[in-house]
């Protein structure tokens, strides 16, 4: 390996650093209002994120998500939408319609901006294989809606 190979390698980034998984964990805390998850650490409270292929293979195709699993869902999309107000300063809005089978649509805006639009299936089986995959699908929605904020930053600004 010559030295300009070694230089080009990307190097690991802790997901526990990313500002996206940072606000994930601060909305989980803000969710407990009676101290019972006080002596939990940020791996514990994200745990419920994480499915393994093997838990994956064991769940239906087709199911009902149950009000946790829609609960997880929309502190993720709170999540990211909270990390981008952060990085914009533009206040960012949620709004989710979901079927009971699984299946729905998830917007995120900043003034009249749609600056996220994820078409939702298979909720009842949400979730990522590591902490790394989180926290890089959250930071991609991120910096996606910041790219998209800087391009129309009238529109995100209008009220």
């Amino acid at each position: 390996m010559t030295a300009t190979a070694v230089a080009e390698t990307p190097t690991e980034i802790d997901p526990w650093q990313s500002p996206f998984v940072q606000e994930l964990v601060k909305q989980w805390r803000a969710q407990d209002t009676h101290g019972a998850w006080e002596g939990k650490d940020d791996a514990m409270l994200l745990a419920p994120y994480i499915i393994t292929k093997e838990q994956r293979k064991e769940m239906p195709i087709i199911g009902d998500p149950d009000p946790e699993t829609i609960w997880r869902l929309e502190l993720f999309y709170n999540a990211v939408g909270l990390a981008v107000e952060r990085e914009t300063k533009n206040m960012v809005s949620p709004m989710m319609k979901m079927h009971h089978e699984g299946f729905g649509k998830m917007i995120l805006t900043a003034g009249r901006l749609v600056v996220v639009n994820k078409q939702l299936r298979d909720v009842h089986r949400f979730g990522f294989e590591s902490i790394e995959k989180l926290a890089a699908e959250g930071e991609k929605f991120v910096s996606a809606a910041v790219a998209i904020i800087k391009q129309f930053p009238e529109v995100a600004n209008y009220s």
